[in-house]
């Protein structure tokens, strides 16, 4: 393989991760920080669908899966840039998808069509980094 490809890989893998990290990081940390009116806003969001009654564990369960998912995406990328290991990323990019998931699904049965749709760039760069994590055994640097 050419250097160059491999330097490519690499940073494929950091970008990914990086962009992962910032995005679940920043979204887990605003649950936290402003819970009340986070909560606010997705109990009058899923106020006239069939969640209604579960937004509070909904919302601790999305706090959680957001922040994990941030957190290995940080961790993994600090460890692909240092030690060229990305199996922590990996795991947060898995947990990005299953996170997003989550997310889809709550939009489409709120009906918010819209707020789906822009959810899914962000779910094809998770797929995307599943893939270029997973199959880091194959470039060495």
């Amino acid at each position: 393989m050419h250097p160059f490809d491999t330097l490519t890989y690499w940073l494929l893998q950091a970008l990914a991760s990086l962009f992962l990290a910032i995005l679940f990081l920043q979204s887990g940390i605003d649950k936290i920080v402003d819970r009340r009116g986070n909560l606010d806003f997705l109990t009058g969001h899923f106020a006239k669908s069939a969640l209604a009654k579960t937004v509070g564990p909904m919302f601790l369960t999305m706090t959680i899966l957001e922040t994990l998912s941030g957190l290995l995406s940080g961790i993994g990328f600090l460890m692909i840039v240092f030690m060229h290991v990305p199996d922590v990323a990996f795991w947060g990019a898995v947990l990005s998808g299953i996170s997003l998931c989550a997310l889809f699904f709550g939009q489409r049965v709120a009906k918010d069509y819209a707020g789906a749709a822009v959810l899914v760039p962000y779910f094809l760069l998770a797929l995307v980094a599943m893939w270029l994590l997973g199959t880091s055994h194959l470039v060495t640097i």
